[in-house]
């Protein structure tokens, strides 16, 4: 829904993002495709176009979050709220695991990240190891 959000808006949420998505940490730089914005709680649930809803998403995982706020916590089955950027830490939900490419869920909230946004779809998995192996994924930081 990037159509509601202004250019200077867009700017500001990629330069506090650091042009990266801010769920599975895609640079800018190695996708394909123009990261979008998403809206964190979507416009239907009544989130609005403001700073403090909005996040910068690759294609993938913007695609696969949709309009979803919640999931289901793989290990407990519990239905949880999904990673929020601007109220999490994403160390503290996610890891990177360097040995397979996957990105790990720490907390159920990053659990049900990680499945609800298919972060470790093979094709995935495959351009991180790439990625890593170039030392471009993941960001220093």
């Amino acid at each position: 829904m990037s159509a509601s959000v202004s250019r200077r808006v867009r700017r500001q949420v990629e330069e506090r993002a650091r042009s990266r998505c801010e769920y599975c940490l895609l640079p800018q730089q190695l996708s394909p495709a123009v990261h979008e914005i998403d809206h964190i709680v979507p416009v239907v649930d009544g989130g609005e176009s403001v700073l403090e809803n909005l996040c910068l998403s690759c294609r993938s995982c913007n695609s696969a979050k949709h309009d979803h706020v919640s999931g289901a916590d793989p290990e407990s089955g519990r239905l949880v709220r999904l990673f929020h950027p601007r109220n999490q830490q994403w160390s503290r939900h996610f890891l990177w695991n360097a040995a397979d490419g996957r990105i790990v869920g720490r907390t159920a909230a990053g659990r049900a990240t990680v499945v609800a946004l298919q972060m470790n779809d093979e094709r995935l998995i495959e351009l991180r190891l790439l990625w890593a192996g170039g030392g471009w994924y993941p960001p220093a930081d």
